[in-house]
């Protein structure tokens, strides 16, 4: 029997879930991974698909970017919506061939698996005649689009579990003005414990689609630190730059986690930045911890299946001062002001480690 390895992932920026989702529908169609369910969040973000509106997004440029919130075009179905924390993202990969050929019945699948969740918090929860998605009474307690392509699924759903429903008040919710959104919160009237409802997602999903569940835990840990003195005029921060054979791109401290040996992630963050910098000083967490795609290239060496790997950020303040490079990693390193670092990162995850430092630089 088919089996679906699920794995949950925790915080996953928009731009790596789409990564992460397009190498495994690769992998899915060559039959190098069975059929997956990834479970997630997205730090705010709206996102808009194929047949969008773009004046369904009310809210202006400048209340976004003040909000903190991006804008991304997808290539699921369906309108515009909103992901962010509270909610819980699924995104099953899965190979429709050969028994469910069907991209109807596959939507009213995904609603089959959240009324029959929202049966177990004891919601009568239906599904609304010429609408996608899951409702009780008017308003959307999930979201469905979903893109299809050689039969293996992409895209998926999101369950408001404890969303701050504010948030949709920036667009036309899937561009329906006359109906509106609610979550498992609003309609407890408590809070609802993320873990659990994942929990019954899985069972109800595997219930659905007549396949075993497989859960999956992460192999790669890592760490990464920001390194900044606030001391100067206008405050410093470290990059380090690769070397070209690991990808000659900048970013801050980064490591492994070795976990064999039962490291923390703060004592993974402390060794990382002894190995590469040489540097000592204050270690604060930054409570930031995220999820991402692998890139293969840069890889020691080429992995049977797709790789994630769970990362936990920290930052260090320091006194500016030479670095002692690990020359087996970095070849360059160098103290830049905020924007000077920030326009030289490439990975979102670093991006927002250091505006996070930066709001902690800020407020000291």
């Amino acid at each position: 029997m088919r089996l679906i390895e699920v794995t949950r992932l925790g915080l996953v920026d928009y731009t790596d879930s789409v990564r992460l989702q397009n190498a495994f529908v690769e992998a899915r169609k060559q039959d190098q991974v069975p059929d997956q369910l990834f479970l997630l969040s997205h730090p705010h973000v709206v996102t808009f698909g194929r047949n969008a509106k773009k004046e369904n997004l009310t809210a202006t440029p400048a209340l976004l970017e003040r909000l903190g919130i991006e804008v991304h075009d997808t290539g699921r179905g369906g309108d515009v919506t909103y992901h962010g924390p509270g909610q819980i993202v699924g995104y099953p990969i899965l190979n429709l061939a050969p028994d469910r050929c069907d991209v109807h019945r596959y939507v009213r699948d995904l609603e089959e698996v959240i009324i029959r969740v929202a049966v177990d918090y004891g919601i009568t929860a239906n599904r609304l005649a010429g609408f996608t998605g899951v409702w009780v009474r008017n308003e959307k307690l999930a979201a469905i689009g979903v893109r299809i392509s050689r039969w293996v699924t992409m895209h998926g759903f999101a369950l408001n579990v404890n969303t701050d429903l504010e948030y949709f008040n920036l667009i036309i919710p899937c561009g329906i003005k006359d109906k509106g959104v609610t979550s498992l919160q609003k309609l407890l009237h408590r809070s609802v414990d993320i873990a659990e409802a994942e929990s019954r997602l899985i069972h109800h999903f595997s219930e659905v689609f007549a396949r075993p569940a497989q859960e999956l835990s992460l192999e790669h840990e890592s760490v990464q630190v920001v390194i900044y003195d606030d001391t100067q005029p206008t405050p410093q921060y470290l990059l380090l730059r690769r070397t070209p054979q690991r990808g000659n791109f900048w970013q801050p401290v980064t490591g492994r986690i070795k976990r064999k040996y039962s490291e923390t992630p703060l004592e993974a963050a402390l060794r990382e930045v002894a190995e590469e910098t040489g540097l000592e000083g204050e270690v604060q967490d930054l409570n930031y911890v995220h999820s991402f795609l692998l890139e293969p290239t840069l890889m020691n060496k080429k992995p049977p299946r797709p790789q994630i790997n769970r990362e936990y950020s920290f930052a260090m303040k320091t006194k500016k001062s030479p670095v002692r490079l690990s020359e087996k990693e970095h070849c360059e390193y160098a103290w830049l002001s905020f924007d000077e670092a920030f326009c030289r990162l490439i990975w979102p995850g670093n991006k927002h480690a250091f505006e996070l430092v930066r709001r902690l630089v800020n407020h000291q």
